[in-house]
């Protein structure tokens, strides 16, 4: 069955797979598909595609060298996707115990590099998207791979990375930042009160309905997302506005409680 609406998308995933099975063999446990393409928000002129790849064992120097070579590789292939692919490699044993330990992560995102970093219960609203919603396209379910978590703690979580975001806000000056801020401050009051994800245009609909004195700004942000490469206008010029959305929607956040 098809794993999203595009064909192409479909058939870039099931190349991917095969790229990763080839370096990985045996110790590759399961591929999933997370992000816009699950969540019905997909863009295919700028959205990312989001996947997790679970190991049984941690990456190997060799694998790694293996694997970054493949990266480059499929981006000069696909130069359409330079830059918007995002795969996490990521063991059992460190999804299983996530909340506790910090563990290693090979990752590939935008605007960063293939590299090797630790992660912890800070990836903890991904593996919560992936475990209720992502779509497996090789291996077991995801949820008998990663951890339990609770509504309870998706939501504290998705409170304390908004309110990082009044520091973050500071340096963001692009347009396209500013849409990506806003929007992703809309998804983050949603889940705080509804207690669960929703996409950036669901969210923004959402956000534009409860919060009226905001809908101008944030329909805006959902323009600049779609005209993300117009640099000919003048990006200061809405960043004030910009960071005041952001601080509202922190103070609003601190207020409500997911039902």
């Amino acid at each position: 069955m098809p794993l999203t609406p595009y064909a192409e998308i479909d058939e870039l995933l099931g190349n991917l797979l095969e790229y990763v099975r080839q370096i990985l063999g045996k110790n590759l446990t399961g591929f999933y598909l997370y992000g816009s393409l699950v969540t019905g928000d997909f863009d295919g002129e700028s959205s990312d595609i989001d996947l997790l790849a679970v190991t049984a064992a941690d990456i190997e120097f060799r694998d790694f060298d293996r694997l970054q070579k493949m990266h480059d590789d499929f981006v000069s292939e696909h130069p359409q996707w330079d830059d918007r692919i995002e795969i996490a490699y990521v063991s059992v044993a460190a999804l299983r115990t996530f909340k506790s330990h910090r563990s290693q992560i090979a990752v590939i995102s935008p605007g960063e590099p293939f590299h090797i970093k630790e992660a912890g219960k800070d990836w903890l609203i991904n593996w919560w998207v992936v475990r209720e919603k992502g779509v497996a396209i090789f291996g077991p379910p995801p949820a008998t791979l990663i951890e339990l978590i609770s509504k309870e703690e998706f939501v504290q979580a998705v409170r304390e990375q908004a309110k990082e975001w009044g520091e973050w806000i500071s340096c963001l000056f692009k347009r396209k930042e500013q849409a990506y801020a806003i929007l992703t401050m809309c998804r983050a009051l949603y889940a705080c009160q509804n207690g669960e994800q929703a996409s950036k245009q669901k969210a923004a609909q959402w956000a534009q309905e409860h919060l009226p004195q905001w809908a101008s700004l944030i329909q805006k942000a959902l323009v600049w997302r779609e005209a993300w490469r117009d640099d000919a206008v003048d990006h200061m010029a809405t960043f004030p506005d910009t960071v005041r959305f952001v601080h509202f929607v922190i103070d609003r956040i601190g207020e409500v409680k997911a039902r």
